[in-house]
């Protein structure tokens, strides 16, 4: 999780630095430029040269409060989302809402009235983020949280509240962004509800980047031994399906691994709202202590 949170802020102080160097070189329209190949095009003809948009969107910010609001929420939703799903369902389900949120984009401003003879551009995380919001949401419903001013809510209420905020704003000056929201909405609700029915969607993703990483280290293995680097003798790492959990320095007792996988076991055939309130609050102290 804080990888991606660290990418997205690498890549906004990049663009920011970018800013202040062109205004300096005398050329203040050149950040323009850079954003124009890092945000999704609403014309498909645009997009068929630029196709890495549909991925570097997602992690682009250029407004400082965008990143800000977007950063926090990743963070405060995360932490939740991953004490019921894993690190790698967390990031498939990040790049998942991003796809859906872009794709839910391209097919408003190309096949709604309303957005004729518009083109428009894509930039940020939010539709990713808010994916992340509705499954914590919808896996983790009576789960409280304490919001500044207003005191302990329900998750379900802060992620309606989102939604309907969502469909208000999708009539406003950033209509193009909240249609792509609510893409993120959408993915974030069939991956929480199949998941509630024991199906992860993020699963043949998952199983598709161990491919590609067994494929990689496969070959990089193979040019290692053709000639013979010995710099290449390191440890290498294989990307796996494993659920080998690591800790913050103390490994997990017997005791802590047994309710874990009893927990989750329970949370895979019948959901979140199945637990016992000891079976939350067990939970949330043996999920504190993993990394």
């Amino acid at each position: 999780m804080m990888k991606i949170i660290w990418l997205n802020i690498v890549i906004f102080i990049f663009l920011r630095l970018a800013a202040i160097a062109s205004i300096f070189w005398g050329n203040p329209d050149f950040i323009n430029t850079v954003l124009s190949y890092l945000q999704l095009p609403s014309d498909p003809h645009v997009l068929l040269t630029r196709p890495w948009t549909i991925a570097s969107y997602m992690f682009t910010q250029y407004d400082v409060m965008h990143i800000l609001f977007n950063m926090l929420w990743l963070y405060w939703f995360g932490s939740l989302f991953t004490m019921v799903a894993t690190q790698r369902q967390f990031f498939t389900l990040y790049l998942l809402g991003g796809l859906g949120g872009g794709a839910m984009f391209m097919l408003g401003y190309n096949l709604l009235p309303a957005f004729d003879h518009h083109y428009g551009m894509l930039i940020g995380s939010s539709a990713s983020v808010i994916a992340i919001v509705t499954a914590t949401a919808i896996l983790m419903p009576h789960f409280k949280m304490n919001l500044l001013f207003i005191g302990s809510v329900s998750l379900k209420w802060i992620a309606i509240a989102t939604i309907v905020l969502v469909l208000i704003g999708a009539t406003g000056n950033n209509a193009g962004g909240e249609i792509a929201h609510l893409g993120g909405v959408a993915i974030g609700t069939i991956y929480a509800l199949r998941l509630k029915k024991g199906h992860d969607i993020t699963a043949p993703f998952n199983h598709t980047f161990d491919r590609m990483a067994n494929i990689w280290n496969r070959f990089a293995s193979m040019i290692c031994g053709t000639f013979s680097m010995k710099k290449c003798s390191g440890t290498r790492h294989t990307a796996s399906g494993s659920n080998t959990r690591k800790t913050n320095g103390t490994p997990l007792s017997r005791n802590d691994r047994e309710d874990l996988d009893a927990i989750l076991d329970k949370i895979k055939k019948s959901g979140y709202s199945a637990l016992s309130p000891e079976e939350r609050q067990r939970l949330f102290d043996v999920s504190k202590k993993i990394k």
